[in-house]
């Protein structure tokens, strides 16, 4: 019934935007629209607005090699069918703009900025022209990701160009926080306007370490670039690698051994459990409850360490393979996490039990850093951040891929937004979590963990996703010859998220910044991509 429901929605969709279609490709995974940049506007708000879609990536790629333009892919998902739709424009060369949709759809508004600093192409009326990716001294007219951008060139640097916000008023406090500061792990340079200790605005400059995999990634075979995906993030690991790996397999139409599937849902879910667990135990930290911070640290450090006996290694690494897994378990495994994971319940919510009971530690996080559900749509907010505030999304249920579709699990869903919000998200994710874990060990099903990958169509698109301890993360790949990667782009949970930082914190106090930015337990290294 879905499927007939999907191919009414997309006909009619095909015949409402009739007049500015250019050309389409229908695929199982999307359906491609190829239209003028001048309907641009107008096709993405109808599709947003009126088809009830959320912006699921975009995507800028130098296709002057294939077909001697630039190319822009807008992918919107539509939950409510199981497909997504991707507009596509061409960009030539002589004239690299494209009009600005940042104002209708915020959360564009990095997207537009990134593909001016990596390929060249300007959003016309974008209300934020200043870099995002390259800092101040990076010199103009250099864009890393265009095809002509050598490996090995020595970019030239120039006078370092401010990028803050400046304050005019002499009752704002500008307060520097970063990029190099003993409470920020990774570096990021948080700038707080404020009068006296409520924060006006928060300007956040990122992408200090940006390391440039994307463009590594080119020329890279899909064996060989396994082993950088698996290294985008260390505590994502899991969630990046079966992204890549998905993409690759809903390429080559090739579907993975049931047992496969099983495994990676299993893997995944010990990734988030680690990760949330550890979270509860940080929130601690940022309100000096040191016990609560301790303890969550040394749950945490037992479930690391039943990560390192199940596959070698504390994060998982090396587990998932294209077309599968390469790592199984045995039945005696399965007994160790079973026995671990119900020791972990106990404990977990020993500390769960005297957090909430703390009257100090509710009041501190009730009604502190609160996001509204208007902010988390426009931004398109994922993961927990998303959930606690009002918007039902979880791409496990709503995408099903692994074995999501073959368990039972609650998606936990607040209204308030706030820190307090967050945590209880978490917390009824980690039994979620432990319900999915013993769903599969106790249904596991026999046979092979892999299959092969085919040789995939020259310049075919691709993309997989998967709902990471911190939300929604999308690999989009554009595929070369012999299974060689052509562009690669990631999209990850914290690209999404880190703009949402900066509205929460408005209207708190300085001291409670350290507390909303733990609650939203972004990823740096996820953005440096």
């Amino acid at each position: 019934m879905l499927a007939d429901y999907k191919r009414r929605f997309v006909k009619k969709l095909m015949q409402q935007l009739q007049s500015q279609i250019i050309s389409t490709q229908e695929n199982e995974l999307d359906t491609i629209l190829n239209i003028k940049k001048q309907d641009l506007v107008e096709v993405c708000r109808f599709i947003y607005e009126e088809k009830n879609a959320r912006l699921f990536t975009m995507v800028g790629n130098d296709e002057r090699g294939i077909n001697g333009v630039f190319a822009l892919y807008y992918v919107f998902a539509i939950d409510e069918i199981k497909h997504f739709i991707t507009i596509k424009i061409f960009i030539d060369e002589s004239d690299p703009t494209f009009p600005s949709m940042a104002s209708h759809m915020p959360a564009l508004n990095w997207y537009e900025r990134e593909v001016n600093d990596l390929l060249g192409l300007r959003a016309l009326g974008h209300p934020d022209r200043s870099p995002l990716i390259l800092h101040g001294d990076w010199p103009e007219d250099f864009y890393p990701l265009r095809k002509d951008y050598k490996y090995d060139l020595m970019v030239p640097r120039t006078q370092d160009r401010n990028t803050f916000v400046e304050y005019t008023s002499e009752d704002i406090t500008e307060i520097p926080v970063g990029p190099i500061h003993a409470g920020i792990i990774e570096p990021g340079h948080f700038r707080f306007g404020a009068v006296g200790d409520t924060i006006l605005h928060l300007d956040a400059k990122l992408f200090y370490t940006h390391r440039g995999i994307e463009k590594t990634l080119e020329g890279k075979t899909i064996d060989q670039a396994m082993f950088l995906v698996e290294r985008i993030c260390c505590v994502c690991n899991v969630s990046h690698s079966v992204a890549f790996a998905q993409a690759i397999e809903n390429a080559a139409k090739v579907k993975i051994p049931k047992r496969a599937a099983y495994l990676r849902t299993l893997f995944l879910e010990l990734e988030r459990l680690y990760n949330h667990v550890g979270d509860v135990g940080n929130i601690c930290a940022g309100y000096g409850f040191a016990v609560g911070n301790s303890q969550g640290a040394r749950m945490r450090e037992q479930l690391l360490q039943l990560n390192e006996r199940l596959s070698g290694h504390r994060y998982l690494r090396g587990a998932i393979a294209l077309g599968g897994m390469k790592q199984d378990v045995t039945a005696d495994e399965i007994t160790m996490i079973t026995k671990e994971l119900v020791e972990l319940k106990e404990d977990f919510h020993e500390l769960v039990n005297i957090l909430l009971s703390h009257e100090i530690a509710v009041n501190r996080m009730e009604r502190t850093g609160c996001l509204n559900l208007k902010q988390v749509t426009d931004l398109e907010v994922v993961g927990v951040a998303a959930r606690a505030s009002g918007r039902d999304i979880d791409c496990r249920r709503d995408l099903p891929y692994a074995a999501y579709g073959k368990v039972q699990f609650d998606v936990p869903v607040k209204t308030k937004g706030d820190v307090l919000r967050r945590i209880k998200i978490r917390i009824r994710e980690v039994d979620a979590s432990l319900s999915i874990i013993h769903q599969v060990l106790t249904s596991l099903p026999v046979g092979d963990i892999c299959t092969g990958i085919p040789t995939i169509k020259p310049y075919t698109t691709t993309f997989g996703w998967t709902e990471s301890s911190r939300g929604e993360n999308c690999h989009w790949i554009m595929l070369g010859p012999e299974n060689v990667i052509y562009r690669y782009r990631i999209r990850s949970a914290s690209y999404s998220n880190w703009p949402a930082v900066a509205l929460s914190v408005q209207n708190n106090i300085i001291p409670d910044f350290p507390l909303i930015n733990k609650s939203f337990e972004l990823c740096y290294s996820c953005c440096d991509r």
